[in-house]
């Protein structure tokens, strides 16, 4: 995914009230930016740290400005989950998600039930394929993670799945993951220890838990690598 634009570089003054944060430019403008992202940001959200930013050519948004990544050591983190579902619907039409290989259709925010949604309906054929797509921006002694605070909207949408998958289609729950710095994914139990629990337990049902790694660079963000999932306590 291009960016189309040549990002703006700063440094992380404060997050807060969810979708707002406060950067500080290298010409030494305080900007208050958009933040999309719903969860904590935990370990992406240290004041001093570098952070790059779009702009908006929209004269109505109150923000011109969206925050996109925080560099967390040695690494860019995508921190801007409006982007994620574009990403993964992107590597899945180029082929690079080799599970779901040969997708003919890819319709968005499918309607589940009364009050839910999924991400995707793939169409392979007669094949329908649910997808849920998770952000994952956290990471902890080389694994990356999910949740970063306690999701029970998470674990409804793994209850939705697997009543999918009971009804014969096929179900995903994809982590987009957001950070060069890892080798694996794994369920942040000691964070959210329900959410957790309910991905095994889905998992050993028969719902698909596929895990890909993006590369980023200010230009641009893509999905590369497949990661091993471990589940495991």
């Amino acid at each position: 995914m291009q960016f189309g634009q040549t990002l703006q570089s700063g440094k992380l003054v404060l997050r807060y009230k969810r979708f707002l944060a406060d950067v500080e430019m290298d010409d030494g403008r305080l900007l208050t930016v958009h933040c999309p992202n719903s969860g904590s940001m935990l370990g992406c959200k240290e004041p001093g740290s570098p952070v790059l930013i779009s702009m908006s050519d929209n004269p109505k948004r109150k923000y011109a400005h969206t925050l996109e990544m925080v560099r967390v050591g040695t690494t860019w983190v995508g921190v801007n989950t409006s982007r994620t579902n574009g990403l993964v619907a992107e590597a899945i039409s180029d082929g690079v998600v080799t599970e779901l290989a040969g997708i003919e259709t890819i319709r968005p925010e499918i309607k589940v039930s009364d009050k839910s949604r999924l991400d995707f309906l793939l169409t392979r054929g007669d094949e329908q394929i649910y997808v849920e797509v998770k952000n994952c921006s956290l990471a902890l002694d080389r694994a990356a993670m999910f949740p970063d605070a306690v999701t029970t909207r998470g674990a409804k949408h793994l209850a939705e799945l697997a009543a999918l998958h009971r009804s014969g289609c096929r179900a995903v729950v994809f982590f987009c993951v957001q950070r060069e710095d890892v080798d694996y994914f794994a369920p942040a139990a000691h964070i959210d220890s329900v959410y957790a629990q309910a991905l095994r337990e889905v998992a050993a049902q028969g719902v698909e838990v596929l895990a890909y790694g993006a590369t980023l660079i200010p230009e641009a963000i893509t999905i590369v690598r497949p990661l091993p999932v471990r589940l495991s306590e």
